[in-house]
Parts: C-alpha cells; sequence; structure tokens
C-alpha cells in the first residue's frame, strides 16, 4: 500500500509533465493514473478487510476464553462451597 501511496504523486507529476503533449498521450497517462488510483483504493479496502477479520476472530476467542474462565471460577466456588459444609457439619458432629 505504501508504494501505491508514492507512485500517487508521481503520476500527477508526471500528469502535468505532459500537459503540453499531444491529447492521446495526456489521455494514456490518465488512464495510467486512474489505475494506480484503483490499485491504491483495492489494496487500502482488501487491508481493511484483513484486519476486520482478524479483528472478528479475535474478539471469538476472548469471549470463548472468559466463557471457560467463567464456567472454573463457578466450578471452585461449588468445590469451596461443599467444603466449607463439610467442615461446617464436621465442627457440629
Amino acid at each position: 500500500m505504501t508504494k501505491s501511496l508514492a507512485i500517487l504523486p508521481l503520476a500527477a507529476l508526471l500528469a502535468f509533465g505532459v500537459s503540453g503533449c499531444s491529447p492521446k498521450a495526456q489521455n494514456e497517462v490518465s488512464e495510467a493514473a486512474n489505475a494506480v488510483a484503483a490499485d491504491a483504493n483495492a489494496t487500502a479496502a482488501q487491508a481493511v478487510d484483513d484486519t476486520d477479520a482478524a479483528l472478528g476472530a479475535a474478539e471469538s476467542r476472548i469471549d470463548n476464553a472468559g466463557a471457560v474462565l467463567g464456567n472454573k471460577a463457578d466450578r471452585v466456588a461449588d468445590k469451596t462451597g461443599a467444603a466449607l459444609k463439610d467442615v461446617g457439619n464436621e465442627i457440629q458432629d
């Protein structure tokens, strides 16, 4: 993407430089500049899509990890409660 963005000012400079050229040459330069701009836009759009997909996957993994931790914490609390009841029952006996 950086290379495409670096080419844009060069394409503009080239377009300015050929302003005295024939209409056909100007048209070809314009088409080349449009192709460079389209490539830069496509590259940026792909980068956004890739980033969104990566963030979505990370979000799912974080949600799953949170659920696992919650389940384990519940089990620990249940076992602790049962152990406290056992201790209380032994004290009464």
